[in-house]
């Protein structure tokens, strides 16, 4: 029986839609792992230990019957093409693509 190789994440996007009273500290922890890109977007180098902790900070502070949050992983930066339409305010987050 072959044992399944367990894939180390280094790259995450997060969105969230939380309840107004939980806004804040999403956010504030997100933003303590990951660059901020838009409203409730993040996005940044993600190791696997620290993956662990944003999701454990995370689940500290959500209600997870009414709240909701989408952790995208990635291997690296280079597997995701990007197109952004309409008005990106660039002070908010980088942009991958030079």
């Amino acid at each position: 029986m072959a044992t399944k190789k367990k894939l180390n994440y280094n790259y995450a996007f997060v969105f969230y839609d939380v309840n107004e009273k939980r806004v804040q500290k999403v956010f504030k922890i997100c933003k303590k792992y990951l660059s901020h890109y838009q409203n409730s977007v993040f996005r940044g180098d993600m190791s696997p230990s620290k993956l662990i902790q944003l999701k454990t900070d995370l689940r500290a502070v959500i209600h997870e019957e009414e709240d909701f949050i989408c952790i995208i992983k990635l291997m690296n930066d280079n597997v995701f093409g990007e197109e952004v339409l309409g008005n990106k305010n660039q002070e908010n987050g980088e942009s991958l693509i030079l």
